[in-house]
């Protein structure tokens, strides 16, 4: 069933277009994650979509009796009582079961003072079975479920919406609208507000939603876990992917990659037909030669305008007559000029190249406790971490995160412990806040700051962080949170530094611009110690994951996936990150001594030779489990390669068939045209 249909949608702001001919169709159940880069109209879309604003041109169509809720980014609310509490807010959604529990206490009232007559215990019967099935047994434990989900404790319940901040209205607003459970739900960034807790548990609610949703949301290890439909957003386009962020990644490079095969293969032709026509247009074949250059100026200007994969849906009538025809000179000058094809989305170019490399060893520690004077923070596992290696630091905010790396920056000194750095280190550090930044300065002379350089260098610098133009002399202090990361960025790249000590550097970027970080990131050849609520991010690059809860720092030696799935076996294990082997076990280790450990009344060893050789068994097993997870993922790859492979074989069949096809029509319409 189509919930929401829209065709030729176009919306602009004075003279600026936003987007245009937008067509999009939504399912009963689907749900759909619409993504694209900053500025390119996302919330613009869900609020006409969801008839908050007018389109300027196009049509909307609805399903009969869809209810609608739509959560906005930045949300602008209107609560049915400004006087509610929390509490009572959540209970405005059941305005007709709280009615009829107080009619049913009024009915109660009437027969406990004697005025039991038939009419009375009808009218009951009636209102408990009206009662009984609009779920007025369970609503208030749903209401609950929600709040904690949410991250509301009890004790807050009864706290007035006047005294939230925005975030808590927007988590109340999140709260009531799945209460309500419409018929298609739209959430522009609804884990803005919320800590990795709750946005663990809205996963979980939205996997399980009935009902169909459109999501906006830079967290894409969300969307990985909720939607299974990509919309990616473009000024002239809305294009549609089946599957999860992941698989939306992977089919958005076969298209890109297909589109330049497809662009190389037409160009080529052109070429192939432009040498017929220059060798012949003087000649005995001169005619042939001249509809073979009208046809080539035709087939230029289509590639223009529409690419090599759209112009076989595209006719000559698109461009009519208006076309000249153009000489050998200048179809040679345009084919030259064509631009291969780009990525929909303005991106990034950067690469973090370290200016020397470190040593094998970067960071060991032994017995640390992290903190203030007087204030102790945390204690810490043994750390152990070297070059191409990347720990995750995660934990609750306010937990010392941003403090431990102010220790490793050599801000702090640690107050118990030992702390030591490998040779040749040079730190580059991106704080959370962009506290490095001077706001008092322009973006270029920010950059000249850190090192002096003609303007035009400084310049050419800052283009691959999206500066051009003059954006580069705006002031720091005008920059948006998602230009000023880029910003420290490109600070962080001038520093030449081998050891990155980040700090949130996802914050505010939008997801092409998260995208070409991961990559940069995973093509870095140093040590990298991540702070992040980006779990997309931590799940691509982590190596250990440093976990800071209960005043504890425990070290786990491995993914991401592998942390999670230890953490649901029950609490994720500690383990030493790095341990060596004594040489001859390591060599060819023998388990014969695991029975001796059994039946130690029998073999009377040491207290420290039963915890060393236990220690060996949990070391071995470790490696055992981390053989069989490789093995799984390998043979995982293997799989997701032959079924590319065999889909690469069915469209290069379909591409032979086609260019068959093409060269038969084009010796037909060479023989009229004789």
């Amino acid at each position: 069933m189509i919930l929401l249909q829209a065709k030729g949608l176009a919306q602009s702001f004075g003279a600026d277009g936003i987007f245009e001919e937008i067509e999009l169709r939504l399912q009963a159940k689907e749900r759909v994650g619409l993504v694209g880069p900053n500025g390119c109209g996302k919330t613009t879309l869900l609020q006409i979509l969801a008839g908050q604003q007018e389109a300027r041109e196009g049509q909307i169509s609805r399903a009969p009796d869809l209810t609608l809720g739509y959560l906005q980014q930045e949300a602008v609310l209107t609560f049915a009582g400004q006087d509610n509490t929390i509490y009572e807010e959540m209970l405005t959604v059941f305005a007709t079961l709280t009615a009829q529990e107080a009619a049913l206490r009024a009915l109660e009232a009437q027969m406990a003072a004697g005025e039991v007559m038939e009419a009375v215990l009808a009218e009951y019967g009636r209102v408990q079975e009206a009662y009984d099935i609009g779920g007025g047994y369970h609503y208030q434990q749903e209401i609950k479920r929600v709040l904690l989900g949410l991250g509301f404790p009890p004790q807050s319940w009864q706290t007035p919406l006047a005294h939230l901040s925005g975030g808590q209205k927007t988590r109340v607003l999140l709260g009531r609208l799945l209460l309500e459970q419409p018929d298609l739900l739209i959430l522009d960034e609804p884990t803005n507000h919320l800590d990795v807790t709750a946005v663990e548990w809205l996963e979980n609610t939205l996997r399980q939603w009935s009902g169909a949703l459109l999501i906006v949301s830079h967290d894409r290890y969300f969307l990985d876990r909720v939607v299974t439909h990509i919309w990616e957003l473009t000024p002239d386009q809305l294009h549609s992917y089946k599957g999860s962020y992941s698989q939306y990644i992977e089919q958005r490079e076969r298209a890109w990659a297909y589109a330049a095969a497809q662009f190389q293969a037409e160009k080529e032709r052109l070429e192939t037909e432009l040498d017929f026509v220059r060798k012949n247009i003087a000649g005995g074949k001169s005619d042939i030669a001249k509809g073979k250059l009208k046809r080539l100026t035709r087939d230029i200007v289509l590639l223009e305008m529409y690419g090599a994969t759209a112009v076989p849906g595209q006719s000559w009538l698109h461009i009519g007559e208006r076309v000249r025809t153009l000489s050998v000179n200048e179809a040679a000058q345009r084919l030259r000029d064509l631009p291969p094809p780009t990525p929909r989305q303005p991106q990034m170019h950067i690469r973090l190249k370290p200016e020397q490399r470190s040593g094998r060893f970067v960071l060991r520690s032994k017995r640390l406790e992290i903190g203030y004077p007087g204030v102790p923070l945390f204690t810490s596992d043994d750390l152990h971490l070297e070059r191409r290696e990347c720990a995750a630091l995660i934990g609750p905010n306010g937990s010392g995160k941003s403090t431990f790396l102010r220790t490793l920056m050599g801000e702090l000194t640690p107050l118990k412990g030992k702390l030591r750095f490998g040779d040749g280190l040079i730190h580059g550090y991106f704080a959370q806040g962009h506290e490095q930044l001077n706001l008092n300065r322009r973006v270029i002379d920010e950059l000249m700051a850190r090192q002096p350089m003609p303007v035009e260098k400084a310049r050419n610098f800052l283009a691959p962080y999206l500066f051009r133009g003059d954006d580069v002399f705006k002031q720091v202090s005008d920059l948006s949170g998602g230009e000023r990361g880029r910003l420290a960025l490109a600070l962080l790249a001038l520093a030449g530094a081998n050891f990155l000590l980040l700090d949130e550097p996802t914050n505010h970027l939008d997801i092409p611009s998260q995208e070409v970080l991961q990559t940069v990131l995973e093509q870095f050849d140093g040590a990298i110690i991540l702070v992040s609520h980006d779990r997309y991010l931590v799940d691509r690059l982590a190596t250990q994951i440093w976990e800071l809860r209960n005043g504890r720092l425990r070290v786990f030696d491995g993914t991401y996936q592998a942390f999670l799935a230890g953490r649901a076996g029950g609490e994720a294990t500690a383990v030493p990150a790095k341990v060596a082997l004594p040489t001859a076990e390591k060599a060819s280790p023998s388990l014969d001594w695991i029975e001796e450990v059994k039946t130690a009344q029998s073999v009377r060893l040491s207290k420290q030779e039963r915890r060393q050789r236990g220690r060996h068994l949990r070391e071995v097993q470790e490696q055992l489990e981390e053989t069989e997870a490789w093995l799984a993922q390998l043979a995982h790859d293997m799989a997701q390669a032959a079924a590319a492979g065999k889909e690469v074989d069915s469209l290069r069949q379909e591409q032979a068939t086609a260019q068959a096809e093409w060269e038969r029509l084009t010796a037909v319409l060479d023989e009229l045209l004789a």
